[in-house]
């Protein structure tokens, strides 16, 4: 009796479950995104279809479904799936886990799979009671985590695991999950209330059904999801900000920067990140620019921009606004230089209007057999051994050329567009 009341309990607690939980995957098959781990021929498919995944750390972003794919594996396979927090559980949760295991594959030789969300939360000791048993086989393990694995789990467990990294979830994917969700409610939406709960996603599936649940709750009577109960939902207004708009906020942000004016730069980078801009195109766009509009005139501004777009990676949204917006500031208040983009522009115009001419002998390959003997290296002298000799690095029919032009850096360029 007392078990068919727990059965009762659970199957309404299942039934009043946030939506995000109710949506999790029962296989591999019903995973959203990841499709370099899930996709066809993939790694974890591979593993997980033929049950023989070892232990492993799935790392990512929240919200990219580390949690959905551990229970998609456990959907997946023929052993038993234990799920314990780091947050909640201790060093006797894991030894009981683990004594558990012993006796399931002794009586019933069936393995074990141990889910441990949070893995980071666990200190040095906490993962050291788990190494003898991953290492033995005992259990395997899965450890889910939002931080840098070699930097929050200890190099004995890491080394036994096979690090799967997750990426930030895509537009499609949102959709996909925008589109169960609706099914699972009941529900039907307005496309533009769809399109903003997707731009305001930002990767994150969890975060996208939160809102999507509240907007449905919102719309309970209608049944039918409006963009004004998503607004609500995300506590936010829509911001026009269509194919037009995308590429004419972006060309202002680039010439705002070539113009010097980091408060114009700043306005529309806050512009396309409020619209839920793809943070990458933003970063790849400011690496550009680094370049094309600065180059040599303050190397540095390389440096700059490309760290800013590793920052997003490794950081994230919202707290990849700074980044940017330091990079911007920086990238607009630099002095300004063309020599760069012309001068690899103007080579390349050259080499494709058929502007060619051989290497010269004492530039050609020497380093294997019987090059001496045709003449290549002939002549050659590097210049750490010889500081004041002048060679000639140009094919002679060349040698009059400039391509780069340092008397082009200076502070300011003409307007270009993009």
């Amino acid at each position: 009796m007392s078990d068919l009341f727990s059965a009762a309990a659970d199957e309404h607690l299942k039934s009043r479950a946030p939506l995000a939980a109710r949506l999790r995957p029962r296989s591999i098959n019903e995973v959203v995104g990841q499709q370099h781990l899930v996709g066809p021929g993939a790694p974890l498919r591979l593993l997980v279809k033929g049950d023989r995944l070892t232990s492993a750390l799935f790392w990512g972003p929240p919200g990219t479904g580390k949690t959905s794919l551990a229970l998609a594996v456990a959907g997946s396979t023929k052993r038993a799936f234990v799920q314990l927090s780091a947050v909640t559980a201790g060093v006797a949760d894991v030894r009981g886990v683990i004594q558990q295991a012993r006796q399931r594959l002794g009586e019933h030789q069936q393995g074990t799979i141990l889910f441990l969300d949070e893995i980071h939360r666990f200190s040095k000791s906490q993962q050291d009671a788990l190494l003898p048993a991953v290492e033995d086989g005992t259990i395997t393990l899965i450890g889910a985590t939002t931080e840098n694995p070699f930097f929050e789990v200890n190099a004995p467990l890491r080394s036994r695991s096979t690090l799967f990294r997750l990426e930030p979830l895509n537009r499609d994917d949102i959709a996909e999950l925008v589109h169960r969700g609706l099914r699972a409610e009941g529900m039907t939406s307005d496309e533009e209330a769809i399109n903003l709960l997707i731009e305001r996603a930002g990767g994150d599936g969890r975060q996208v059904l939160t809102a999507l649940e509240v907007g449905c709750a919102l719309a309970s009577q209608t049944a039918h999801v409006t963009l004004s109960h998503v607004e609500a939902a995300l506590g936010t207004s829509a911001l026009r900000y269509g194919r037009d708009d995308h590429y004419d906020v972006v060309s202002a942000f680039i010439k705002s920067m070539r113009g010097s004016d980091p408060n114009a730069a700043v306005y529309w980078l806050a512009r396309m990140l409020a619209a839920g801009e793809d943070v990458r195109f933003v970063a790849r766009r400011m690496v550009i620019f680094a370049s094309e509009d600065i180059g040599m005139a303050d190397p540095q501004a390389l440096i700059v921009a490309v760290s800013a777009a590793s920052a997003v990676d490794v950081v994230g949204m919202p707290e990849a606004q700074l980044n940017l917006a330091e990079a911007a500031i920086y990238l607009a208040s630099a002095p300004k230089g063309h020599s760069v983009a012309r001068a690899i522009w103007s080579a390349m115009a050259d080499v494709q209007a058929g502007v060619i001419g051989e290497v010269p002998a004492h530039l050609r390959d020497a380093h294997y057999s019987g090059a001496a003997e045709i003449g290549h290296g002939e002549g050659y002298v590097s210049p750490h051994d010889d500081p004041s000799l002048q060679l000639k690095y140009l094919p002679d029919t060349l040698s009059n050329r400039r391509w780069y032009r340092p008397d082009e850096d200076h502070e300011g360029s003409e307007d270009a567009n993009i």
